[in-house]
């Protein structure tokens, strides 16, 4: 952490060291968190359920623990936040859905039972889009969040709570889903960090249905080592998800330092560099980007794959067919209970042909089989994290059923993991964002040029001021 850094802005490695020291509680730290949430969570809206008490109860519990001089678990005292669709025993999950607005699930989803096993303290339940789909609605039970950034700006979705929480300095540690970049699109946004891990890597158990084909959960923070703490603690077997890999466990924070010298970069640059949706201050930023990390003894080379439009049209009809399938029973019995832009953007799953979905599944394996090649002569892909800075909110207008092909899409159709990370700003002062993504299961690798890159440049430490309106 540094010297100027107040305690909401506390790295989860920081606050670490800070607990086991006792020289932060965790009661305090809660307690100056919570204040802050009151302060702007008024004009953020990042949160569906705040949980005070949950989370002042776990606080003491790890007191206890230190008094007593039991061995501290990885995650003891420190705060996060859930979106809204993982499923709490005991704790409200909505999907930001009028369908479940007063859904108590049983039972944990697996990776909220692994990190509270690790000592995690909840904060509460975030905003997402409506089961994680659609896109910002004003006519569901709970607002949209917006971006501590800027006034009236979005955070990206679909993990939007998580986004906006941890650029405002609510919480140092979230959980999203990404299904085609809903972890990622946020972390671009709001100027954090956030992973996708490998498909099948963190269980999806307990967690609400997108598409089953690509939904993956990852940790989100402000930092890539913060991120590898929280894999850590999500990483896991999980017999109950049929998805879940039985994997020997790895320490993803174990080679963070290691360096990038002589590490394979390709260079997706055609992915957003000339294409007309492009914001103008991202082609530059990412020229920076590559140039840091080769002068940190990568080798970047640029290499071409199919245009995004194919991952995309591949993706959305895999995605929409096996959403509706998902939500099939809702839409038959109460539709008029999803929200506008959610019922609009799923419908159209009920029209998909059997063939229509089979050659979408034929197609995704042809680009599995070009990813494969690539990260056969590459270690890492990279390109811009999206195609945009933060966007506008505007409550009156309709979200469009197929927008312009998402950057991160790629990764999600390959199964592979993906990082978004900061790698500057805006000429009006918004995050910009470099993704990089790794072979099936090299997290370890993706984690440490993710954080070479990050000791190399200080965008990860810039704090919002102009969005946290009371």
């Amino acid at each position: 952490m540094k010297q100027s850094d107040p305690i909401e802005y506390a790295s989860v490695a920081a606050l670490q060291k800070l607990i086991r020291a006792k020289d932060v509680s965790p009661s305090e730290l809660v307690n100056a968190l919570l204040a802050r949430i009151e302060q702007y969570e008024p004009s953020l809206h990042a949160f569906v359920t705040p949980t005070p008490e949950v989370a002042l109860e776990r606080a003491r519990d790890t007191e206890k623990r230190l008094v007593r001089r039991e061995g501290l678990r990885p995650l003891d005292g420190i705060p996060y936040g859930l979106k809204d669709v993982i499923n709490t025993g005991g704790i409200r999950t909505t999907g930001q859905s009028k369908i479940l607005e007063h859904n108590v699930p049983p039972r944990d989803a697996f990776v909220e039972a692994q990190v509270k096993a690790a000592g995690g303290v909840l904060m509460g339940k975030l905003t997402t889009y409506e089961f994680a789909h659609g896109g910002p609605s004003w006519d569901l039970p709970w607002p949209p969040a917006m971006n501590p950034w800027k006034k009236g700006y979005l955070p990206g979705g679909t993990s939007s709570g998580p986004g906006a929480a941890l650029a405002a300095g609510f919480l140092p540690a979230a959980i999203g889903t990404d299904t085609g970049g809903s972890i990622r699109m946020p972390a671009a946004s709001c100027g954090i960090v956030g992973v996708k891990p490998t498909y099948g890597l963190v269980s999806r158990q307990g967690v609400l249905p997108n598409t089953f084909s690509f939904d993956a959960c990852g940790p989100m923070a402000r930092t890539v080592e913060d991120a590898a703490i929280l894999l850590n603690a999500m990483a896991g077997y999980d017999a109950a998800d049929i998805s879940s890999v039985s994997r020997e466990r790895t320490d993803y924070t174990r080679d963070l330092e290691g360096g990038v010298k002589g590490v394979r970069i390709g260079w997706v640059r055609h992915w957003y560099d000339g294409d007309p949706t492009c914001h103008p201050d991202i082609p530059p930023a990412m020229n920076r980007a590559m140039q840091a990390l080769e002068s940190a003894g990568a080798i970047v080379e640029e290499i071409e794959l199919s245009d995004l439009l194919t991952y995309q049209d591949c993706k959305t009809t895999i995605s929409i067919t096996e959403m509706f399938s998902a939500y099939e029973h809702e839409f038959r019995t109460r539709p008029q209970d999803f929200g506008t832009m959610f019922r609009n953007k799923v419908l159209p799953g009920a029209l998909i042909r059997a063939e229509d979905y089979f050659q979408a599944l034929r197609q995704r394996t042809w680009l599995c089989q070009e990813l494969a090649r690539a990260f056969g002569e590459f270690d890492i892909l990279a390109s811009a994290g999206w195609m945009t800075v933060a966007e506008p909110a505007k409550p009156d207008k309709l979200d469009k059923f197929l927008r312009p092909p998402n950057i991160t899409t790629p990764f999600n159709i390959g199964g592979q993991p993906a990082m978004n990370l900061p790698c500057g700003f805006s000429s009006d002062g918004l995050p910009l964002s470099l993704q990089l993504a790794a072979r099936h299961f090299d997290e370890a690798l993706m984690f440490r040029v993710g954080h070479t890159y990050q000791s190399l440049t200080d965008w990860h430490t810039r704090r919002p001021t102009e969005g946290l309106v009371q």
